[in-house]
């Protein structure tokens, strides 16, 4: 590659991935309606303009503008250059990516940015599948970026990136509910110091227990969460991740009757 990038979306993860190539040596060509330049960053006026004389294209605008941005771009692109999908997007609409670049004789990357890009830009650790994953990669962490290639079809970088979003964006979103209610009731320092305890604590211990202890608890543990969200009710609170725990929990326990 000669080093030409064109980068479609220039919020607030495209721009920062953007300026990091410029001050690394790309010529970075970039395209972005709601934003009118980024430093250092040839503008263009549209997905197939930025793609034009461009080795590699760099899809970060949203997964619900990923596929026409893909097909707004096919026409500016030459033979050979690469399109990379770094959106958040499911792993059925990075296979959808996949099928219309094949389509077009593209070769295509699912690239999942696997951490905040905020104070990081081209060094947050990125994960890249499909057949272009190998160029993408060689391309990228030659102006320092931290791409690591996942043998397998487009598609497997967004479900892990996904699977850990469960995960992590699940717990953020009890600990705040908790600390919320917490609040409410006036003893959120005394919550706050629980948790920080049980994250410090954690091994992978605490995986088997929270697991094994959801299925052999199941029936009491629904009736403790069933408590909790009426609870967060009296409180004011709404009771989002409490509800879901109680039903998930009942889901668990009707399953081990059956």
């Amino acid at each position: 590659m000669t080093g030409t990038i064109a980068v479609l979306g220039l919020g607030e993860a495209g721009s920062a991935l953007a300026l990091d190539l410029v001050a690394a040596g790309a010529v970075v060509r970039g395209y972005d309606p709601a934003v009118p330049g980024v430093a250092g960053v040839v503008v263009t006026g549209s997905e197939a303009e930025a793609a034009e004389g461009a080795d590699l294209v760099l899809s970060v605008n949203s997964a619900s503008a990923a596929v026409d941005a893909l097909e707004a771009g096919l026409a500016g692109l030459r033979d050979g250059t690469v399109w990379a999908d770094l959106n958040t997007a499911s792993p059925g609409t990075k296979r959808k990516l996949a099928a219309i670049a094949a389509e077009h004789g593209v070769p295509f990357a699912d690239i999942a940015i696997m951490a905040p890009v905020p104070g990081r830009g081209l060094r947050v650790p990125m994960l890249a599948t499909g057949t272009a994953a190998e160029t993408v990669a060689t391309a990228l962490n030659s102006f320092g970026a931290a791409v690591e290639v996942m043998p397998g079809d487009a598609g497997l970088a967004a479900e892990r990136k996904l699977l850990r979003s469960v995960f992590f964006k699940g717990m953020s979103a009890a600990v705040v509910e908790a600390l919320t209610a917490a609040k409410a009731a006036g003893c959120e320092d005394w919550l706050r110091k629980i948790v920080v305890d049980e994250l410090t604590a954690a091994s992978a211990s605490t995986v088997d227990r929270l697991v094994d202890g959801s299925h052999k608890h199941a029936v009491r543990r629904t009736a403790e969460m069933a408590a909790a969200a009426e609870m967060l009710g009296e409180l004011g609170v709404r009771a989002d991740v409490a509800g879901a725990a109680r039903d998930q929990l009942a889901h668990l326990a009707d399953s081990q009757d059956g």
